[in-house]
């Protein structure tokens, strides 16, 4: 994480310098001082806020709150930001503790300069772990934050609360009961989370949120100059036949004659999602499990590109194979 830290005093100054040259692998901490910057801090921050991942003010807490408060946007944007006074007492995480990892970083530095961490979200001084905090750890999406929140409250005050989920992770709080089956849920509970690839969920009649695991592969062939418009509907199209999440897409899979192709490039951009580039290799031991074309054979050396790809992606495959205007889809979990 990129983290800019600013000092006001000399002795916040030569804090600042100390933060600045603590070696870690995860922070990357540049130090500015109010007085060597044109402007101030609160000219540079008006040009340089999307530029971090998040901000250590050694100052008053009412200096950081003045400041940030024209760049606040919402809990899954706003970038941490932690408060140290500039004697090193105490390190308080006051903004996106939980998404933006202030909580994380207020703990960590803490211990380096042998200070007090103040945390006052309400879960973690409970144990536990809050609806974003699973979902960050696990890189979940979030569904819908305004859901996420009411679960997370129903949490902290204790109510019971269900887990339906396609995965082993389970959620560090005490009160849970695993799900088998959303619509038809037996204990008595208060509310739900949902972790799940599948789409029309049916209805549910008590509080719950949706977090989207990323555990969709998607192996693709196509005609050579696609358009990426066609392979975005074509991936669209395949998994709404499977009431499958767009947003669980992990990986597009192709063969290396294709890796150049930009409508499967803008596709894997569009779906914010990596590509994965097979070699023929990787294609010609496993070729027999699935249906053949001797065209696709002659023409790229392998008799199948989509199955095999999405197979080697994720062993369980959804679809074999579907066509979409000049579009092969399979899709593998």
């Amino acid at each position: 994480m990129r983290l800019a830290s600013f000092s006001f005093t000399q002795l916040g100054n030569k804090l600042g310098e100390k933060i600045s040259k603590i070696q870690n692998t995860k922070y990357n901490i540049a130090h500015f001082n109010n007085s060597n910057i044109h402007g101030g801090i609160k000219k540079y921050i008006d040009s340089h806020w999307n530029e971090y991942d998040g901000f250590i003010f050694i100052s008053a807490t009412g200096i950081a709150v003045r400041i940030i408060n024209p760049y606040i946007e919402s809990k899954t944007r706003d970038p941490a930001v932690v408060v140290v006074d500039d004697m090193g007492q105490f390190v308080i995480s006051l903004l996106s503790g939980h998404i933006g990892s202030a909580n994380d970083i207020s703990k960590w530095l803490a211990k380096e300069i042998d200070a007090i961490p103040v945390i006052t979200t309400a879960s973690d001084n409970r144990g536990m772990d809050a609806v974003d905090v699973f979902a960050k750890r696990n890189n979940y999406l979030i569904e819908d934050m305004k859901s996420a929140k009411e679960i997370t409250s129903l949490m902290v005050n204790w109510k019971k609360i269900g887990l339906y989920t396609e995965d082993e992770n389970r959620i560090n709080y005490e009160n849970i009961e695993i799900i088998k089956d959303v619509n038809s849920i037996e204990a008595n509970i208060d509310g739900l989370i949902i972790v799940t690839s599948k789409e029309d969920l049916g209805e549910i009649n008590i509080p719950y949120t949706i977090l989207r695991p990323k555990n969709i592969n998607i192996g693709i062939g196509c005609r050579k100059g696609i358009d990426s418009e066609i392979v975005i509907e074509a991936i669209d199209a395949a998994l709404k036949e499977k009431h499958l999440s767009p947003k669980c897409i992990k990986t597009l899979g192709t063969v290396e004659v294709k890796k150049f192709e930009i409508g499967i490039i803008k596709a894997a951009e569009h779906f914010n999602c990596p590509i994965k580039i097979f070699t023929l290799k990787d294609l010609l031991p496993i070729e027999e499990k699935f249906q053949k074309s001797q065209f696709v054979k002659d023409t790229i050396g392998v008799y199948s590109v989509s199955e095999p790809c999405a197979y080697l992606l994720g062993e369980e495959l959804i679809t074999r194979k579907s066509r979409f205007n000049g579009v092969t889809i399979s899709i593998s979990k």
